[in-house]
C-alpha cells in the first residue's frame, strides 16, 4: 500500500466497552481498518489501529475527540508515510523460559534479535507458573539471519542467564496434529532403568564403570548395552518387575502427556533402554507407540542377552520416521525430545528438537532447550499456554495446584 496510514494508539485503565467506543468514533474520520492489535496486562489496556484515513482526516481532531470519550487514557495519532511489504519479511517465534526473568536479560534477547535485523511485533506471555515463558513474533528481511542465525544469536546472549530459548519459524508447522516422541531415562522418567536394574543384581559398580568406557568412546552403544546386560544374567523377572514400578515420572510429565492428547497430537515412547521398564508407564499414560530394547528370559529370569535389533541412536531416529508415517503425520510436525548424544539422530529429524535437561553438547546441537525439571515446559515451546492447561484441567476435574499471586 503506497497511500498514507494513521497508528492511533490508546492507553488506560480498562473496563467494557472501550474498544467499541473507540471504533465508533472513529467511523466518520477513517475508511478503513489494516490491523488491530489489544492487550490488557492488570486491568491496563493498550489498544493499537492501523487506519486508512478518508482525505478529511486531521490528526488533532481525532485525537481531540478520543480524549474526550475516554477521560484518562492516553492517546497518540501518527500518520506513517507506507506500509512495509510483508513480503519481504519472515516471521519466527522465539520461545524463552526462565525460571526468574530479570530485565537485562530481556534487553540482552532484544539486542540479539535486533544484532541480526530482527524486529519484534508482538510479545505474549504463555506461562507465570512454575516458569517464566515469552513468546515473541519476530520479523527478519526474508534471506537474512534465518531461523538458525536467530538462535545462534540469542544462546550466545541468554546463557550466563539460565534462560532457555527456541526459534520456530511461525509457519502451518506450527499449527495441525503434531507427533511428539520423547526419549524415557532421564526424560519422561527421572532414573536411569539400567543403573537400577545393575543396583537390583548387585553389579552398580561393573555396569558403572562399562557406562564410563562408552562415554569415553571405547565402546559403541550396542557393545556398551550387550556388556551391561550380560552382566544382568540370572535377575529374576520379578525383580525386573520391581523396579519398573519403583521409577517416578519426571515433574510435569502426565500434564505434557494429558495435554498433547486433548489437543488430538499423537504421543511415542522411544528409547534405548528397557520394554519390560517403559510398558508400565506407557500403559499408565494411554501411549500405544513405543519403541525400546527387549530383555530376554528363561524360566523366569533373565539370560543375560538382549533381543535384536537393538536400539541405538540411529534406531531412535528410524523409530521417529516410522511412527510419523504410521499416524500419516509429516516430519515437519514432530517434536523429539531428549538428554543423551544417542538422541541426537532423533532431534535432527524431528521438526523441533529439544533438549530436557541434557549434557552440553546435545543442548548445543538441539532447536530449543528446557533447563527446568518441568517436562509440561514443553507445552510453552509448542504455543500452548498455562492458562490454557489449568482451564481443561478444571473443566474435567483435573486437581489444579499452584501458589497464590500477590
Amino acid at each position: 500500500m503506497s497511500s498514507p496510514v494513521v497508528l492511533i494508539t490508546l492507553s488506560g485503565e480498562d473496563r467494557p466497552g472501550v474498544t467499541a467506543a473507540v471504533t465508533a468514533c472513529l467511523a466518520r474520520d477513517v475508511r478503513r481498518l489494516v490491523d488491530v492489535e489489544q492487550i490488557v496486562i492488570r486491568q491496563r489496556l493498550t489498544l493499537a489501529l492501523l487506519c486508512e484515513p478518508l482525505p478529511a482526516f486531521q490528526a488533532s481532531v481525532v485525537r481531540d475527540a478520543l480524549m474526550r470519550i475516554l477521560p484518562g487514557f492516553s492517546v497518540d495519532v501518527s500518520i506513517l508515510d507506507r506500509l512495509p511489504d510483508p513480503a519481504q519479511r519472515e516471521m519466527f517465534v522465539v520461545s524463552l523460559l526462565a525460571a526468574d526473568l530479570a530485565p537485562e536479560a530481556m534487553s540482552e534477547v532484544a539486542r540479539a534479535i535486533a544484532a541480526v535485523g530482527g524486529n519484534i511485533e508482538r510479545i505474549r506471555r504463555t506461562a507465570d507458573y512454575p516458569v517464566t515463558a515469552l513468546e515473541f513474533h519476530v520479523s527478519v528481511a526474508r534471506g537474512a539471519a534465518g531461523a538458525a542465525g536467530l538462535r545462534t544469536g540469542l544462546l550466545g546472549s541468554v546463557q550466563h542467564h539460565g534462560i532457555d530459548i527456541a526459534v520456530q519459524r511461525a509457519d502451518l508447522d506450527r499449527h495441525g496434529v503434531r507427533l511428539v516422541v520423547l526419549d524415557v531415562d532421564s526424560t519422561l522418567v527421572q532414573a536411569e532403568g539400567i543403573d537400577l536394574l545393575a543396583q537390583a543384581a548387585g553389579v552398580a559398580d561393573e555396569v558403572s564403570a562399562l557406562t564410563a568406557s562408552a562415554m569415553r568412546g571405547e565402546l559403541d552403544y550396542a557393545q556398551s548395552l550387550r556388556a551391561r546386560v550380560a552382566l544382568l544374567a540370572g535377575l529374576p523377572q520379578q525383580s525386573v518387575a520391581d523396579v519398573a514400578h519403583s521409577i517416578d515420572l519426571s515433574p510435569g510429565a502426565r500434564t505434557l502427556i494429558r495435554t498433547l492428547r486433548r489437543c488430538g497430537d499423537h504421543v511415542a515412547l522411544v528409547s534405548g533402554g528397557f520394554v519390560e521398564l517403559i510398558e508400565p508407564h506407557a500403559a499408565e499414560l494411554g501411549i500405544g507407540l513405543v519403541r525400546a530394547n527387549r530383555l530376554i528370559a528363561r524360566d523366569g529370569v533373565l539370560t543375560g542377552e538382549v533381543a535384536d535389533p537393538i536400539v541405538d541412536r540411529a534406531g531412535k531416529a528410524t523409530a521417529l520416521r516410522e511412527f510419523a508415517e504410521s499416524v500419516g503425520v509429516p516430519l515437519g510436525r514432530t517434536v523429539a525430545i531428549g538428554d543423551g548424544a544417542n538422541d541426537l539422530d532423533m532431534l535432527a529429524a524431528a521438526g523441533l528438537g529439544i533438549a530436557f535437561n541434557a549434557k552440553p553438547v546435545v543442548r548445543a546441537a538441539a532447536d530449543a532447550t528446557v533447563s527446568v525439571p518441568y517436562l509440561d515446559a514443553v507445552l510453552y515451546l509448542l504455543g500452548i499456554t498455562r492458562a490454557q492447561v489449568e482451564d481443561a484441567d478444571q473443566r474435567e476435574g483435573v486437581a489444579v495446584q499452584r501458589p497464590a499471586v500477590s
